[in-house]
C-alpha cells in the first residue's frame, strides 16, 4: 500500500514497519450515513481508519437521550478502546456525514500492537487527542449557549470534509447537541443572521468560518490544536 494512497494521517504517519503489521488486514470499506462502526455495549469487531466522512461518538443516557461526546475523521480512528486493552464499547459511533476508510478487524489491531511498542504509543497520543476533544465537549456543553456550541460543532466538522459544504439535518445536529429541533433552528437563525452559514435543505454552507470562531467563545480551538501538536511530534 503506497504511502501516496493514504489520506488517513495516522496511518500516513506509521513507519513502513508498523504499517507493514496492519497492511495485510487492511479492508478499504465505503461508508455510507449512519453506517455503524461500534454498537454500545457490544464487542469491537473492527477498527475504522477514516479517509473521508465524519463518525460520531454518541453517548445514551436515560429515557433514551443521546448526545454527541466526539467527532471523528480522518486525523483518528475508532477502536481505542482496543487500543488501551478493552473489547466493549461504551457508546455507539456511527457515520454522519458518508465517506470511505479503512478497516482492520480488532484481533489483527491487537496482535500489531503486542508487536510493536512505538504503534502502541502513537495510537495512544491519538487516543489522548479524543479524549481532550472529549473533555472539551462536556465543558461546551455545560458553559456554552446553543448558538456557541453549534458554531464550535461546525468548525469541527468543517475541518473533518473536504469543501464549505455539511450534509446535516436539523434532526441530526439536535441529537449532536441534545437539544430540541426548535433549539437548533433557532441557533441556526442566528448564525444565518449574522452571515456566517447559509443553511439549506438538509445543508449548511459555511461561509464565514472567522465568525464562526468568534461566536464559537472560546469553545473551539484547543482540542484541534491539540491533535495538531501530537501530529508535530509524531
Amino acid at each position: 500500500m503506497p504511502e501516496r494512497t493514504l489520506r488517513n494521517r495516522i496511518l500516513c504517519r506509521l513507519s513502513s514497519a508498523d504499517r507493514a503489521l496492519l497492511e495485510p488486514h487492511l479492508e478499504r470499506v465505503e461508508l455510507p450515513l449512519r453506517t455503524p462502526l461500534e454498537v454500545r455495549n457490544k464487542r469491537i469487531e473492527h477498527a475504522y481508519f477514516l479517509e473521508d466522512g465524519i463518525a460520531s461518538v454518541v453517548a445514551n443516557g436515560t429515557n433514551d437521550t443521546s448526545i454527541e461526546v466526539g467527532l471523528i475523521g480522518s486525523e483518528v480512528m475508532t477502536g481505542l478502546a482496543v487500543v488501551m486493552g478493552a473489547d466493549r464499547a461504551a457508546h455507539a459511533t456511527y457515520m454522519q456525514v458518508a465517506g470511505m476508510g479503512y478497516r482492520v478487524p480488532a484481533e489483527a489491531l491487537r496482535h500489531a500492537i503486542e508487536q510493536s511498542a512505538e504503534l502502541q504509543r502513537i495510537f495512544l497520543r491519538f487516543a489522548h487527542t479524543f479524549f481532550v476533544q472529549a473533555t472539551y465537549t462536556a465543558l461546551a456543553n455545560g458553559r456554552n449557549k446553543v448558538e456557541e456550541r453549534l458554531a464550535r460543532w461546525l468548525l469541527m466538522a468543517h475541518d473533518r470534509i473536504e469543501g464549505d459544504e455539511l450534509p446535516l439535518t436539523h434532526e441530526f445536529l439536535a441529537i449532536m447537541l441534545g437539544v430540541r429541533r426548535a433549539g437548533v433552528t433557532t441557533a441556526i437563525k442566528i448564525l444565518a443572521e449574522r452571515g456566517l452559514v447559509q443553511p439549506r435543505r438538509r445543508m449548511i454552507r459555511i461561509t464565514d468560518r472567522a465568525g464562526l470562531k468568534k461566536v464559537s467563545n472560546g469553545a473551539y480551538g484547543p482540542a484541534a490544536a491539540e491533535i495538531e501538536k501530537v501530529f508535530a511530534r509524531s
